[in-house]
C-alpha cells in the first residue's frame, strides 16, 4: 500500500464548532480523504458531542466519506437515524452492548458499511468472529471521550495482530485518537490504513486561512511512509 492509499480522516470534534459546513469543505479541499464524526452520549463516554441532527446538517458539505463513529450505549435504536442522516460508514463499540452481531447487522440492514471499534483495553478475540461482517475494525488508541490526548503505545502491537487476523480480507483498520506525524508511522507499519486526526490536523488554521490544514495532513501522510 502506498502513501496515497492511506486514508486521512480529521475529526470535526477539533474544528470550529460554529463553522462545521465551511471547516469541512476547507479541510476537504485541502487534502482530507475522509470526515470522520465522532459521536458521544455522555453515558459510554464523559462528553457529549453530535446527534443525528448536525450529521444531517453536515452531509451537504461532505464530498468524501462520512465516517460516523458511535460512542454511545445503547446503540442500536439510533442506527436507522445516522444512516438516514447520511452516514457512509457507522462504527458501533464492540463494549456497547451485549449484541454487537446483531448491531451490525443492523448497520448494514441500514444501508451502511460497518465498522466496529475497541477501546485499549479490549482484547482482539471479540472481533474474531466478526470479521466477516464488517468493513472496518477502529482501533483507539486513547480513551474515548475527549480530543488532544496522548497515544497509547500498547495498541501498536493490537493492530499488528488485528491485520494479521484480517488475512486478505477488504477491512480497513482505523486508528483513532493521538495520531502525529510521530505516531502515524508506527500503526500504518504495523497494517492500519485509517487515520482519524484532529487537533493534529487543524491546529494553526482556520476557515479563513485553510493552508495549515493542507500541511498538518501532508505531514501526517508523509510520515506516515508506505504502508
Amino acid at each position: 500500500m502506498t502513501t496515497s492509499e492511506i486514508k486521512i480522516a480529521p475529526s470535526i470534534l477539533a474544528a470550529d464548532f460554529a463553522n462545521f459546513g465551511a471547516e469541512i469543505e476547507a479541510v476537504e479541499a485541502q487534502g482530507a480523504d475522509w470526515i470522520h464524526v465522532d459521536v458521544m452520549d455522555g453515558h459510554f463516554v464523559p462528553n457529549i458531542t453530535f446527534g443525528p441532527e448536525t450529521c444531517k446538517a453536515i452531509r451537504p458539505h461532505i464530498k468524501t466519506v462520512m465516517d460516523v463513529h458511535l460512542m454511545i450505549a445503547p446503540v442500536d435504536a439510533y442506527i436507522e437515524a445516522f444512516a438516514q442522516a447520511g452516514a457512509d460508514i457507522i462504527t458501533a463499540h464492540v463494549e456497547a452492548g451485549p449484541h454487537i452481531h446483531r448491531t451490525l447487522q443492523a448497520i448494514r440492514g441500514a444501508g451502511a458499511k460497518a465498522g466496529v471499534a475497541l477501546n485499549p483495553g479490549t482484547e482482539l478475540d471479540c472481533v474474531d468472529y466478526l470479521l466477516d461482517m464488517v468493513d472496518l475494525v477502529c482501533i483507539m488508541t486513547v480513551n474515548p471521550g475527549f480530543g488532544g490526548q496522548k497515544f497509547i503505545h500498547s495498541q501498536v502491537e493490537k493492530v499488528r495482530k488485528l491485520r494479521a487476523m484480517i488475512g486478505d480480507r477488504p477491512i480497513h483498520i482505523e486508528i483513532d485518537g493521538g495520531v502525529t506525524p510521530e505516531t502515524a508511522p508506527l500503526v500504518v507499519e504495523a497494517g492500519a490504513d485509517v487515520l482519524v486526526a484532529g487537533s493534529a490536523v487543524f491546529k494553526g488554521g482556520s476557515v479563513s486561512n485553510p493552508a495549515p490544514y493542507g500541511d498538518n495532513i501532508r505531514a501526517i501522510r508523509q510520515a506516515a511512509g508506505p504502508r
